[in-house]
């Protein structure tokens, strides 16, 4: 089964396919933008091939959904992805990456509500997660703007190289998103 395009006015999200390694490199090796997700970015594209590879074999295995973000030209901006996704449970993660120059340029605050009606509605999700570096204020707004829940904080999860980072928790719920959901229907009416 392919993996279907969502869209929202200005961006794209589409099925990540092998040939994405080389759009995706330039960003997904670049350590600042990195930063808040891996102390150890692809080196080079040959490990990007093999990053792409495994995100594709996670879907093939119905343990994820990999997509990249396209602008309106449709040149590759940004991955975004499902992962950790359990349909036993109906839940996943969130995983994105945003190459620097789109960054803090409003790009995922237009695509959220295209990914939670695609993980609520079509997949039937639960529960979606964000979990983020404590650091990432820019994540953090993100989240708490479309009503994610703080959990807590798991103290020096991650190690980014230097010294150990805490990871805090955001979720919400399918009641939650109906909520919200009813919220973005009257805005746009």
């Amino acid at each position: 089964m392919a993996i279907p395009s969502l869209h929202s006015e200005h961006y794209r999200l589409r099925g990540l396919r092998e040939e994405d390694a080389v759009s995706l490199f330039p960003f997904m090796g670049d350590g600042g933008t990195m930063k808040y997700i891996t102390p150890h970015p692809v080196q080079n594209i040959e490990e990007m091939r093999k990053q792409v590879g495994a995100y594709l074999t996670a879907y093939e295995e119905k343990r994820e959904i990999p997509w990249v973000i396209e602008d309106r030209s449709g040149d590759v901006i940004g991955f975004f992805r499902f992962h950790k996704l359990h349909h036993w449970h109906r839940k996943a993660e969130m995983g994105v990456v945003i190459s620097a120059g789109y960054q803090r340029s409003g790009v995922m605050s237009e695509l959220m509500a295209v990914i939670l009606r695609y993980g609520f509605e079509e997949l039937q999700l639960n529960r979606i997660v964000g979990d983020i570096f404590a650091e990432n204020q820019g994540s953090r707004k993100l989240l708490e703007r479309y009503g994610f829940q703080e959990e807590g904080t798991l103290r020096q999860t991650d190690f980014d190289g230097k010294r150990f980072q805490d990871t805090v928790v955001f979720s919400m719920l399918r009641e939650e998103y109906q909520v919200l959901n009813k919220r973005l229907t009257n805005k746009e009416e």
